[in-house]
């Protein structure tokens, strides 16, 4: 932004704030509090933090003088021996009530059964390499929610290195990693043959993790065909075509569990997620982690219709990418956006050995603005 180099005038001293004419000639009314509490000099520039205490003041902060010098407000404050320098083009930006811009909030790109060939796909070792790369990688998972990297060392560490280019990884109550196989005594659908629907994971925590790793170490299986639907683009078509079912899917949060001998988690959660501006961010939907229903049962005369169209229409074909996965692949998606399932295979035909893990979506996107942009603080 450029330095306003044209006369102000005097700002004008308020009860609680102050108003200051700017660029665009119109007067701009600013809080002393939040004036005080965002002085340059109540953060520190290690830190970067604030390290100014508000709630030390013995009053109310009101500003004694305040006067343009130069390019900048300057502010003495009565009852302290402090002055506050502020850049007249820093102030432009907040004349105005806005979210602060996010390099991270991208728009989703929806897509449909037949983009396995367009799925972006990376080079576990190159993006090892590259924090560039990274960057690009983390981008399609924001747009796209589903990304294939290839090339992975077939270790237990592979999948760690790979997580911790985005964040930590993040527990669950399954423990830090899961490995899918069929268990003699499985304590989940995942660890059978058998078929498995289409869901997103562990439904039944309060904050399910947000990032999905899926390596496949082998698959020789006859079946196990690998099933996954982006939830945005089934969810917007879905608010088109049956409005009322939408708001309630969007509206009433209903329960899930996952219970064992060891655990007995249980969470409410909507079945259509929306982010911020009101736009579809992804789903939470898992059959056989549905709780039995506590909602009224008027309630669930339109609940029920409305959450069976959806969920048959996650099945259309329409919808469904269907591949095979091959060893040395990993499947990184959004656990919040993209569902997933499997069909059935026949264990005793050969080996199917997938090891997963999570990380958040909140750790995903602060590594994409530590990797595209300076922050508010520049070294």
């Amino acid at each position: 932004m450029n330095v306003m180099t044209s006369p102000i005038a005097t700002p004008a001293l308020k009860d609680k704030g102050l108003e200051i004419a700017l660029s665009d000639g119109a007067s701009h009314y600013f809080n002393y509090f939040w004036l005080r509490d965002n002085c340059p000099s109540s953060f520190n520039a290690n830190t970067r933090e604030r390290s100014f205490d508000i709630f030390h003041l013995d009053a109310a902060p009101r500003a004694q003088t305040a006067e343009v010098v130069g390019d900048a407000l300057e502010i003495t404050w009565a009852g302290e021996e402090h002055v506050t320098r502020f850049p007249l083009d820093w102030l432009e930006a907040y004349k105005t009530p806005a979210r602060r811009p996010d390099p991270a909030d991208l728009p989703r790109k929806a897509w449909y059964g037949d983009h396995y060939p367009d799925v972006p796909r990376f080079s576990q070792p190159e993006l090892l390499a590259d924090p560039a790369l990274r960057a690009k990688w983390i981008e399609a998972m924001l747009v796209e929610g589903f990304v294939i990297l290839t090339d992975m060392p077939n270790s237990d560490a592979g999948i760690t290195e790979t997580a911790e280019m985005i964040g930590q990884v993040r527990p669950t109550f399954f423990g830090d990693y899961f490995d899918v196989k069929t268990h003699i005594n499985p304590t989940n659908t995942a660890y059978t043959a058998s078929a498995l629907e289409l869901h997103t994971d562990t439904p039944a925590e309060e904050h399910a993790p947000g990032v999905q790793f899926l390596h496949c170490r082998a698959n020789t299986v006859e079946g196990g065909y690998s099933l996954y639907a982006d939830g945005v683009a089934v969810a917007n078509d879905f608010r088109l075509r049956d409005p009322e079912g939408f708001k309630v899917l969007s509206e009433v949060p209903v329960p899930f569990f996952c219970e064992h001998d060891t655990y007995d988690m249980r969470s409410r959660q909507t079945i259509i997620e929306l982010d911020q501006h009101g736009e579809v961010s992804g789903l939470t939907i898992s059959q056989h982690m549905l709780d039995i229903s506590d909602l009224d049962q008027e309630l669930l005369d339109s609940w029920y219709p409305a959450f069976c169209r959806f969920g048959k229409m996650l099945q259309e074909e329409k919808y469904m990418m269907t591949f095979l996965m091959k060893a040395g692949e990993c499947m990184v998606f959004d656990n919040h956006r993209i569902v997933h399932g499997r069909a059935a295979y026949t264990a005793e035909s050969g080996d199917r050995y997938l090891r997963g893990c999570y990380t958040d979506r909140a750790e995903m996107r602060s590594t994409y603005r530590a990797l595209v942009s300076e922050g508010r603080f520049k070294k």
